[in-house]
């Protein structure tokens, strides 16, 4: 996460929601604890449940979004070029298939399509949150779920059931990405 681009988010809670979401304009390699803030379903910072005052980070609500409809435990947004570039080159969503790494995210390596969706960019975060939650796709015996959504022209959020998982997935998805760009 180069400078204070990107964030992350912890779920504390779910009834009611909770995450511990990192504060807004800090240097990610130097975060300590008063640099995280306590957040509710919105995104919106809450005050005496722990966490510093400072404001959350303006994802804030999506990361609450993904923690309410996937159930993550905790989620990773980064400004990865490799993103930017799948979500211009592939609005539609990104098709990948016939790879050894899908298996990192639960897939097949061969004989299934995966697609990681691509949402439209915007300050909104509710608007963001309800793009995601019309792309995402719930497992079904047929399709089963991607742990990553890229927004376009901006970056990639991926999430897990710990922010090490989210890490993997993070990490495995701008690798199949950067895989599916030197394809095209």
């Amino acid at each position: 996460m180069p400078g204070t681009a990107g964030n992350l988010s912890v779920t504390l809670g779910r009834d009611p929601l909770r995450l511990a979401v990192t504060a807004s304009g800090l240097d990610k390699g130097e975060l300590t604890a008063s640099d995280i803030v306590i957040v509710d379903d919105a995104g919106e910072g809450v005050v005496g449940e722990g966490g510093s005052e400072q404001r959350p980070s303006a994802e804030a609500g999506l990361h609450a979004r993904i923690a309410a409809v996937t159930g993550a435990g905790a989620a990773i947004h980064v400004h990865a070029l490799a993103a930017v570039r799948a979500g211009h080159q592939w609005p539609g969503g990104v098709v990948l298939h016939d790879l050894e790494m899908l298996k990192g995210l639960g897939h097949r390596a061969h004989g299934e399509r995966v697609v990681i969706p691509v949402v439209p960019n915007g300050q909104d975060m509710r608007v963001l949150g309800d793009a995601f939650e019309r792309q995402y796709v719930r497992p079904t015996a047929s399709v089963a779920e991607v742990p990553a959504l890229i927004v376009a022209d901006h970056g990639i959020y991926a999430w897990g059931a710990d922010l090490r998982q989210a890490r993997w997935h993070l990490e495995l998805t701008e690798a199949l990405l950067q895989i599916a760009l030197s394809r095209a």
